[in-house]
């Protein structure tokens, strides 16, 4: 087993007893995490320990430079003797880092600023480091990532997608081989034996619905057995099996922490099996034939949260149509669950928005990603509706083997870390749910990003013809544009706009996933205008050519406000990155999902009057949109807590400890 005594100096950590390495569920009262959340508000005196660290790093730089390559890595060597003894201390750190930054600039040319040191030193004392979007939390990472791997704890370098994993290891890898570190890459379509020689790796980069599965697959391969039971049959001279995927649950580093832990956080991750469907494909059918005969507002109702129910009305109107069919159909349980889950297929979910269809497969797409959730499906019999209202073939239903929610994994890392641009909103919340604080860290470069006025228009259409018009206007400049947009059918109306009106442009959605890197290569070009969904939001950096640069920098058009202002706020933050100059607007319609949803009625009618076809706003929509979009968080914090209740409650009722290993 590695040695990770480092990780545990002056840290209280209850571990597990199973195969490998982990954190035991820790058992805190709700008040207990909302005392913690309130005392991490309190503002912290670190500006003087930071600056000592920092000068203490460089002055070490000018000796580091004279050794030669040898040298440096026996140097890292006995540094890392010392932090094996002695944990993650700031005379340990800035002597690592000050090798690890210069073994960086000899293999990837790439030399770390002093902020990037601060987000360095910050992951590896278990926080959250908020860098603004193009402040290098990629290059940051790397300190981390090294300096925990010296002390022979297994790195997993977390992010948001499997593209983003191969992209950053293959970019780092040469600084990794220059140190001695091998790196694994987990993808989608890797064996179980593949994946477990990439976590072996010292450093392993891999998404986090990869990751959280392979340890599902962990829990039910081993959770068999107890240690006491396998130590038996080892002395008894039986075989082991392969073991484990992973190697322990050591030191996670999450990028786009903000993503991860709380956007994914609201449903937990399952593992099931397919199971034949007992259910004749003709009843999916049937219901979803009465479903779309039925009156809205007299014989079903909805909300603004996809909730639909059968009114009175609507039940006898059922009871009625489908009292000739017999079998279920006679039973009042049966009959209404049918009906109310063939209308959530019908009105609540749309094709393009919330599912495309691929192969004549239902794909889930992730709404706050824009990317397709290809193994993942929707629960209780509504996968199979929207199947059948789509003509697909019926797959079966599926009973699950091992679940676990994100707060519950992460949270048995030894180490637990991360990065993202936007933190803040959701810091009292990462608090609780993972003992994680924010720390914000100050940018290389001030900002030249210009927020110019914002249009609220009085329809969609209005919208889309608004935005056409912007985005010729400034490609007119010589600039280049990124259009954001919220769902994949807006991506595809829009392309549809520009190219009837003869305007050259990009797509970049779920269905162009695989050009991404060539798509945001060509976005910084003079004149180029880019329509992407939020893919194009996180992770991925826009760099501009010469002629961009001169004529103003990229501009950035939001069309919808999201739920969450963290979003609209990553998608600002591909422009004006590292000092560069850059721009951002927002062209929105007043009946967007967001203003649907989550504003109130009397609101709504307010706008409404404000605003007659179209019209420009600097504050009072900012004003509206953020008091908007704090109801929407609100709305899904409850979602993300029913979701710990769930699981808690799960795992009593099934009594899964030995699975799971509680």
């Amino acid at each position: 087993m590695s040695d990770v005594r480092a990780l545990l100096a002056g840290r209280r950590l209850q571990l597990g007893d199973g195969p490998y390495l982990e954190r035991l569920d820790p058992k805190r009262s709700v008040w207990e995490d909302r005392l913690r959340a309130w005392l991490d508000r309190l503002p912290r005196l670190d500006g003087r320990s930071a600056r000592a660290f920092l000068a203490a790093t460089n002055r070490l730089e000018d000796g580091v430079r004279a050794l030669d390559d040898d040298a440096l890595r026996a140097r890292l060597g006995a540094v890392a003797a010392r932090m094996r003894r002695d944990g993650f201390n700031d005379r340990t750190l800035a002597e690592a880092f000050a090798l690890i930054r210069d073994a960086s600039r000899r293999t990837l040319g790439m030399r770390h600023h002093d902020v990037q040191l601060l987000a360095g030193r910050t992951l590896l004392r278990g926080r959250l480091a908020e860098m603004s979007t193009g402040e290098g939390k990629t290059l940051a990472a790397t300190l981390a990532a090294c300096s925990a791997a010296t002390s022979g704890a297994a790195v997993h370098v977390v992010t948001v997608n499997d593209y983003l994993a191969e992209r950053d290891a293959e970019h780092n890898q040469p600084l990794f081989a220059f140190l001695g570190f091998s790196v694994g890459v987990v993808l989608e379509n890797m064996t179980i034996q593949d994946r477990r020689t990439a976590y072996a790796c010292n450093i392993a980069y891999v998404s986090n619905k990869e990751l959280t599965f392979d340890y599902l697959k962990d829990c039910i391969a081993l959770g068999e057995l107890s240690k006491t039971q396998q130590r038996i049959r080892e002395l008894a001279g039986h075989q082991a099996g392969e073991g484990p995927i992973l190697r322990g649950l050591h030191v996670a580093i999450i990028d786009e922490a903000d993503s991860v832990l709380i956007d994914e956080a609201s449903t937990p991750l399952i593992i099931s099996e397919n199971l034949p469907d007992d259910m004749d494909p003709a009843i999916y059918a049937q219901a979803i034939e009465v479903a779309q005969s039925l009156v809205s507002g007299s014989e079903y109702a909805f909300d603004s949260h996809r909730d639909i129910w059968l009114t009175p009305v609507g039940k006898r109107r059922v009871r009625r149509q489908t009292a000739p069919w017999g079998g279920l159909w006679l039973s009042s349980l049966w009959r209404e669950e049918l009906v109310q889950k063939a209308l959530s297929a019908v009105h609540g979910f749309k094709r393009d928005q919330h599912y495309l269809i691929a192969d004549n497969k239902i794909q889930i797409i992730d709404e706050s990603t824009g990317r397709v959730m290809a193994d993942r499906t929707w629960e209780r019999g509504l996968h199979q509706m929207i199947e059948s209202k789509e003509g697909c073939e019926i797959t079966g239903q599926r009973r699950t083997l091992a679940q676990i929610t994100y707060q519950r994994f992460f949270g048995r890392y030894l180490l637990l870390c991360g990065m993202t641009g936007t933190a803040q909103e959701v810091a009292a919340e990462v608090k609780r749910s993972y003992d994680l604080s924010v720390t914000r860290i100050p940018t290389h470069k001030p900002s030249r990003r210009a927020r110019q006025c914002d249009c609220v228009c009085v329809n969609s259409q209005l919208r889309w013809i608004e935005v056409a018009r912007r985005a010729q206007q400034v490609a007119a400049q010589g600039r280049a544009v990124l259009v954001g947009t919220r769902s994949l059918e807006a991506s595809e109306q829009l392309s549809g706009l520009l190219e009837a009106a003869g305007v050259e442009h990009t797509v970049l959605n779920a269905r162009q996933d695989k050009s991404e890197a060539d798509v945001v290569a060509q976005a910084s070009q003079p004149g180029r205008i880019t329509v992407a969904t939020n893919m194009a939001g996180r992770g991925t950096d826009i760099k501009l050519t010469r002629e961009v640069e001169q004529a103003g920098g990229l501009h950035v058009i939001l069309t919808e406000f999201h739920e969450s202002a963290r979003v609209d706020r990553q998608l600002f933050g591909r422009c004006a990155r590292q000092g560069d100059p850059g721009s951002t607007e927002a062209v929105v319609s007043i009946d967007d999902e967001l203003f649907r949803r989550f504003a109130p009625p009397a609101g709504r009618w307010l706008m409404g009057l404000l605003v007659r076809e179209r019209r420009q706003s600097s504050r009072w929509l900012r004003w509206w949109a953020t008091y908007v979009q704090d109801r929407a968080e609100r709305h899904y914090r409850r979602q993300r807590e029913d979701t710990l209740k769930r699981d808690k409650e799960w795992l009593r009722a099934l009594g899964f400890v030995g699975k799971t290993r509680k």
